[in-house]
């Protein structure tokens, strides 16, 4: 059982240390993004091919599907700032080991460590952000929280071709990340509840977690919009140079600013949400316009130009999703110390989508051609709508359940 004292809600919100845990955010997802932009300068070092290169990109998402709960404990055990700290400085060892490889093995073991470090922050984070938001700025915190993805992936599609080998941007990930973790200790101050953990309990307390309800929906929607959004973006690049007949390089650029759109859908929500617009409208809605759009991109019907806007409406709408599911996660936690393991339980479908989007998108575009795309989004779409009613009767009930005790 999870033995924590109550965490004192802040007066005002500590605004630099939000931004300071986006940055942290932001260059952990730097290490998925820069992966993908490296991918001609991998080949080309090291001869590996497609095989070797979705290892590379993929271990991120199977460690995150395999420790997300896991992780949450941890953070509860031990702290959230300690494990974010730990985080960043395990990042730094694995880019920097990376950057040293002579082969594939020791650079698949680097990216393992540098997922571990990935997978540490993006859940200690969010619960260090609990901690230095006032209540009332707390969903606009996690609409700015939300961003770290897109804008980490963005940053590297964009900085990669700027370096003149895949290690010299291997070095520089590494040096950013002991860069925020040092920034991160000297800015936000050490916790001072006192933090308790039986590990004999762990099963005890994740079951409470995922029976309550809300966690697994959220969880479940957060999957269903993972499995849209890198059912596109993880075939953007090549979408975009077979359909538009463009070279690599423009590719990637293009790639970049639809994912940098998605940040514009994350800051919406945290103003939407600040307005009344209630939780599960916004997702049922999102999902329904990704579920649209995604027809006219897959759908070789339309120019190359109104394709491409839909691809950047996608990612906009899109990013309406995870801001609002990240929000309402110390929402639908059981008690306030179970808030880590709602998190860890969040990422791991986040990852689950991440699998199997690109998995299941890539064997049907190879068997049916690009328009049976449309059908797995279209599929999804509707998931993730039914899934967020389910979600907003699951946090009625645990707010009546609340009230009534």
């Amino acid at each position: 059982m999870v033995t924590l004292a109550p965490a004192s809600t802040p007066v005002s919100t500590r605004w630099d240390a939000v931004f300071l845990l986006v940055g942290a955010g932001v260059v952990a997802a730097f290490q998925v993004g820069k992966a993908v932009i490296a991918i001609p300068m991998l080949q080309s070092d090291m001869g590996l091919d497609l095989a070797a290169i979705g290892w590379l990109t993929g271990v991120f998402a199977l460690l995150g599907l395999i420790g997300g709960i896991s992780v949450g404990a941890f953070v509860a055990s031990f702290g959230a700032r300690r494990i974010l700290l730990l985080g960043l400085l395990i990042t730094a060892i694995g880019a920097a080991q990376g950057a040293t490889a002579s082969s594939f093995s020791p650079l698949l073991i680097s990216r393992i460590v540098e997922g571990s470090g990935f997978l540490l922050i993006t859940v200690a984070a969010p619960s260090v952000l609990e901690h230095v938001t006032a209540r009332p700025q707390r969903d606009c915190a996690f609409a700015l929280w939300s961003c770290f993805m897109p804008a980490g992936m963005a940053i590297a599609m964009l900085a990669g071709p700027l370096f003149s080998n895949w290690r010299a941007l291997w070095w520089a990930s590494s040096i950013l990340a002991l860069a925020i973790a040092a920034m991160v200790a000297l800015v936000i101050p050490a916790a001072r509840e006192h933090v308790g953990w039986l590990w004999s309990k762990l099963g005890r307390d994740a079951v409470s977690t995922i029976v309550t309800g809300g966690p697994a929906m959220l969880a479940l929607a957060f999957a269903f919009y993972s499995l849209m959004f890198f059912a596109l973006f993880g075939f953007l690049p090549v979408l975009l140079m077979e359909r538009m007949q463009v070279s690599h390089q423009t590719a990637g650029l293009l790639s970049a600013m639809a994912t940098a759109a998605n940040i514009s859908g994350n800051l919406a929500a945290g103003f939407l949400l600040s307005r009344g617009v209630t939780r599960s409208t916004l997702i049922v809605c999102a999902s329904v316009a990704m579920g649209i759009t995604g027809f006219g991109i897959f759908m070789p019907v339309l120019p190359d130009i109104p394709t491409f806007m839909l691809c950047v409406m996608f990612s906009a709408v899109g990013g309406l999703i995870p801001a609002t599911l990240l929000s309402t996660a110390p929402l639908a936690a059981p008690t306030a110390g179970l808030v880590p393991i709602v998190l860890g339980l969040v990422i791991q479908g986040s990852n689950l989508g991440q699998i199997v989007g690109p998995v299941a998108v890539g064997g049907a575009i190879q068997a049916y051609g690009w328009p049976a795309a449309a059908f797995i989004v279209a599929i999804a779409a509707w998931m993730a709508a039914i899934t967020a009613v389910a979600l907003g009767r699951a946090l009625r009930r645990h707010a009546d359940s609340d009230r009534d005790t």
